[in-house]
């Protein structure tokens, strides 16, 4: 079954899913509503130790449908998906949510 991931950030770059994955996805730009960027302060030694810069983007829940994040969403295996949860940071957390075009996709977001 087909899970699907919306990207904000290093996983929209090629060589980043070719690391990851070893293979480039294929995704479509869409939205995601009510959420806004912000930045943290990246502690986690395993991710730091990876090469990983100790600031990274996250989102922030607001509620407000006018605050928006532009990415893209991926179709990736459940496999992938569990990829995804070792490369980030411990700080971040994996939340399900509904995109503008409907699509139901997997975020990563501060903890």
């Amino acid at each position: 079954m087909a899970e699907y991931l919306f990207s904000y950030g290093t996983l929209r770059e090629s060589r980043e899913q070719n690391e990851l994955f070893g293979r480039r996805l294929v995704g479509n730009p869409d939205i995601l509503n009510g959420f806004r960027r912000s930045e943290i302060e990246i502690t986690d030694p395993g991710f730091l130790s990876g090469g990983g810069d100790k600031r990274q983007q996250t989102l922030v829940e607001t509620s407000d449908p006018a605050d928006i994040v532009e990415g893209t969403v991926f179709e990736v295996t459940y496999d992938e998906l569990l990829q995804v949860d070792e490369y980030e940071p411990a700080e971040y957390r994996r939340a399900e949510v509904m995109l503008a075009s409907g699509k139901e996709a997997w975020i990563y977001l501060v903890a």
